[in-house]
Formats: structure tokens, sequence, C-alpha cells
């Protein structure tokens, strides 16, 4: 699957830049294992429903899958190391010539962390790696002007992507309200490095701020939630209660609210969103694509607090980093505005497309022309109704004579052809352009393995069809799915799984001598007073004793008279 030779060492020198920066925030001398998987940029449908007479936005996604493992002494024989892992965490990037959105899928751990016995007080590892691998893409897919979206919703479940785990007692599950807390404590470093950078050097990101919403919650229940450092910030917070989704949309703001919301994969909103759909008609007179029972993206939001997954005693927040350039392209230049310049640019799309089979088309042809517009004002004007139609039969013509050409008759003596001797194996994965007007897939931010969305699919499936209950089943399915990922690598096996050793010194404090004996001041402390004799004492409670029974004098009984 994989190029020789040359793909071994530069997938080397690429992985290294997340080792790097993952071994300056793990704990000194703790030696962990990273595995890195991902797919090349591949065209999906579009993450907003379009507006009516328009259509979506073309998208490209990718698919990232880190885990990461120890190595733990076996019960049986303590000379023997067991690899284990004990984090994974699934991030898909979703790209348009407009943003790029970073989406948490999934993340869930084993529990078998604790094995490395970590002194009390040193900062979660699993934290720390998830910040800095979120961090290092964004880094690796930002492209000039163009906004990036960190988005996930926190909701709590016993397992996700370790089956059987939940069993192992050392696994600790937060409920619903912890894990929100959690996850905005994971997402503030990627708002305050950012913030820190600015002073120390020009950022080409204008401002950075975090959004959180939790249905069914008022602002001051949802602030609760915030890392301390956004509570201690009076003037501008940078963090707001809400949501952004008019903010990030690069539509207008009349547009119908099922434009504004995501449809993520497993996603509570996109459940919610996907029964408002079909409120929608299908006749002329029903084509303004509004829901007949929620009018606008904050009643959405209303009645998301009615849902089963956000009630009843559960509870899911939904988190955005929002990370805004210092400078973007006009959307009043991008977007088109009314119903006829819109049916002329889908002309125009599907004329592209097909110029795009052409092998004597120019490579212009290719970009979308909403993305770039023209400096000159006379090519900004909309093309006329008859260019249109005259442009339209050029490709009518163009496959007459391919048609000719084919119906020529061959005639002469018959040249064997010679067969195409296979020589090496080449990844085809990897003849892609690393930019384009909708994605960047730069070396440094691709996984250690290149695998296609079918072997993607499968390879995520071998893992939710394994067993972590405890150690020894735990070691044996780690190494099972680490064997069959690298089994179909090619020579991209070679550098699946590398070895990262922490660089980070952490103070940890003493919390047993901070706890020691508290010393009272001399006004607080009064003596106890002696008991003397003038007071009376109170009297001692007596003997219990066991009631006895009455007994009755023979002259109080009488004879009852008859009659």
């Amino acid at each position: 699957m994989a190029t020789q030779g040359i793909a071994g060492s530069k997938e080397s020198d690429i992985s290294s830049v997340l080792t790097q920066r993952l071994a300056s925030v793990l704990p000194k001398d703790v030696t962990f294992k990273i595995y890195h998987l991902s797919t090349p940029p591949t065209k999906t449908s579009s993450l907003y429903s379009a507006p009516p007479n328009s259509r979506p936005d073309r998208t490209y996604r990718e698919s990232h899958f880190l885990t990461v493992s120890i190595r733990t002494p076996s019960k049986q024989d303590a000379s023997e190391l067991l690899e284990v892992l004990v984090f994974a965490i699934e991030i898909l990037i979703y790209s348009t010539a407009y943003d790029t959105t970073f989406f948490v899928s999934k993340a869930d751990s084993t529990g078998y962390l604790h094995l490395l016995n970590l002194p009390k007080g040193t900062p979660s590892p699993i934290r720390d790696i998830s910040a800095t691998f979120l961090q290092h893409l964004v880094e690796q897919h930002q492209r000039e002007n163009i906004r990036s979206i960190v988005s996930l919703f926190a909701r709590a479940q016993d397992q996700y992507l370790f089956p059987g785990s939940i069993e192992y007692s050392g696994k600790h599950v937060l409920d619903d309200r912890g894990l929100v807390r959690w996850w905005c404590r994971v997402l503030d470093p990627l708002i305050e490095q950012t913030e820190t950078s600015n002073n120390l050097r020009k950022s080409q990101w204008d401002s950075v701020k975090g959004f959180l919403i939790v249905p069914g919650q008022d602002n001051y229940e949802t602030r609760s939630y915030l890392p301390a450092r956004a509570k201690a910030q009076t003037t501008q917070s940078s963090w707001t209660i809400g949501h952004p989704l008019r903010q990030i949309s690069r539509h207008a703001d009349d547009v119908p609210p099922r434009c504004l919301v995501p449809h993520y994969p497993d996603d509570p909103k996109a459940r919610f969103l996907d029964e408002l759909d079909d409120e929608i008609g299908r006749g002329k007179d029903d084509s303004n694509g509004q829901w007949k029972s929620v009018r606008n993206i904050d009643q959405f939001w209303e009645m998301m607090a009615y849902r089963q997954e956000c009630s009843a005693g559960r509870l899911v927040g939904f988190i955005w980093i929002v990370f805004t350039p210092t400078s973007r392209h006009n959307h009043g230049d991008l977007v088109i505005g009314s119903s006829q310049t819109s049916t002329l640019a889908d002309d125009s799309q599907e004329l592209n497309s097909s110029f795009s089979s052409i092998p004597d088309a120019t490579p212009a042809i290719s970009t979308p022309t909403t993305s770039f517009p023209s400096s000159n004002p006379a090519q900004q004007s909309p093309p006329k109704r008859s260019d249109i139609l005259s442009v339209i039969k050029e490709p009518s013509q163009l496959s007459k004579t391919s048609a000719q050409r084919k119906k020529k008759k061959l005639s002469g003596r018959i040249i064997p052809r010679q067969p195409r001797i296979k020589t090496e194996n080449k990844n085809y994965l990897l003849e892609r352009p690393e930019s384009t007007a909708y994605y960047t897939w730069k070396p440094e931010g691709r996984g250690q393995i290149i695998v296609d969305e079918t072997d993607y699919h499968r390879i995520n499936e071998l893992l939710l069809r394994l067993d972590f209950a405890d150690l020894d089943l735990a070691s044996s399915s780690s190494k099972r799915w680490i064997n069959e990922v690298r089994s179909g690598a090619g020579s991209m096996g070679d550098t699946w799984g590398q070895l990262v050793t922490g660089t980070k010194v952490t103070e940890i404090t003493n919390k047993s001598s901070a706890a020691g004996v508290t010393t009272l001041n001399v006004g607080l402390v009064r003596k106890k007073r002696k008991s003397s004799t003038d007071e009376p004492h109170e009297p001692t409670p007596a003997a219990v004793t066991i009631p006895q029974v009455n007994v009755l004098g023979a002259g109080m009984i009488r004879k009852k008279v008859k009659n």
C-alpha cells in the first residue's frame, strides 16, 4: 500500500512533529506509544443544508484516529511486559472553501493508566494528549484567511471505543456534569496558548473564543462548568454562554434555521434535525425550507431541552472553539444572493465539472467561482443567457469529434502490447494535491499510516469487536488490533507506533503536609470551667427497674348484682 524507500524516512520525519509536541506535555521519564491513523481528504456530503434555490458547499473530510498504549508487568510474570491500549480519540475534519471544522467524534479510555503508578497530583496525561493532538491538527490544517472551528458534544457513557472496559474496576467514568467540565478544561489551553502567543509574536488569529450551551440549564448554571481561569475574567471573557451558529454561518441571517445547524454523525442535535426535516413539504409552495414547529434557531435550542437525551436526569453539553482569522473574505462578495444569480452559478458549476474531464482544460476551472472573486468588475458581472447557451454547445461538439475518432477502422500489422511490469508497491492515496481551494493536506498533519475510508471503517469495527474487561484480555486485544493495522500498511507499517518519553517536570504539592495541625488564635481558645462544690450537681438518672404487677385488695373488688 505504500511506496518503498523514500516513504519510510519521510513518514518518520513527519510523525516526529507530533511526538515532540506530546513529549513536552507528558510526565518526565514516563514512556508511551503513539499510534496515529488517518485518511486522505475525501469528498463527502455537506455539513449544512443549503438554502432554497442553491447548492450545498463542496466538502472534504479527513478522519484521524489516535491511540495511546503503555507497557505494564504481567500478573503471572513480573519480568514480562504487556502492551495495553489506555486511550483513543477520533477527530473528523470537514473542509470547505470557507471554513475548516474539527469535530471530536469519540474519545474513550480503558482505565489501565493507573498501572503506571504516577505520583498523586500529576496532571492527567489523557487531558494533555487530547489538547495537544487537537492543537496540532488545527495548526497543520490552518489556511490563510479561513476560519477554524473545534466542535464536540459531551455526553457521558460507560464505553465508546473499548468494549468490556467498564467491567474493569480501575476505570473511572465521569457523570454528565463532570464530563462537560473535563472537556472545557481540555479545550481551554487552545484559547490560552493563542492569547499568550499574541503577546509574544503576531498571530494570524484575530480572536479565539469558546462557546458552551447546555440545553435545559440557565446561564448561571452553565457558567459553573467553565474553567476557573474563565470565571476569574471580568472584562472580556474568553468563554461565552451560548452558541456561535449564526456567527460561523456564511449565509445571511434570514436563511431557514436548518441551514445553521451542522449535521455531524451520531449527534443529538443532528437526530432532532432529521425529525424536523420531515415537516418540510415537497411541493412548490413549501420550498422555503422552513420548519412548521420550530421557527428560529433559539427555539431549536429550547426544544432540545425536552429531548430524551437532554432530559430525564441526562445532560449534554455542546462546546465550540472558534478561531477567527485577522482578515477574512467578505461573504457579501462570496455568497450568491438572488435566486437568478444562484441558478447561473449552478449552471457554471455544471460546466466546470464537465470541462474538468477534458485533458486540454485549464486548471482554473476546477477552483470554485465563489471563493476567489476577480479583481476586474467586468468579470464579476453575471454572464448573459446567450453566452451560457453558446458554452453549453461546446461539449456536444467535442463529444461528436471524439466519437468520430473512435469509429476509425484499424488496419495493418498487429503489434503486441508489452505487459507493464510492477516493480514497486505504490500508494495511490498519496497522489493528490497538498493544497487546494477546499482543503490543505500537509505531510506533517497526516497519520503514520494512511488508509482509505473503507479500510478505516473496517479497522474501527475490529476495535469495537474486541474485549478489554481485564488486563490479559486487554493486552491480547491490543496486540491483535495493532498487528492487524500494521499487516495491511505495507512499508508504512515500519512507522506504525512511535515511543514518546515525557520531558515535562511537574511540581507535585504534598497535600498531607498542607493538611496538618491548624493553630488557633489565642483569643479563640477558652479554658474549661472547673466544677465547684457550690454548684448543684445534676441528678443522676435512677436505675431502670422492672415494672411490678399491681395487686388490688380484696375490699376493692365488688361483685355484680344479679337481677
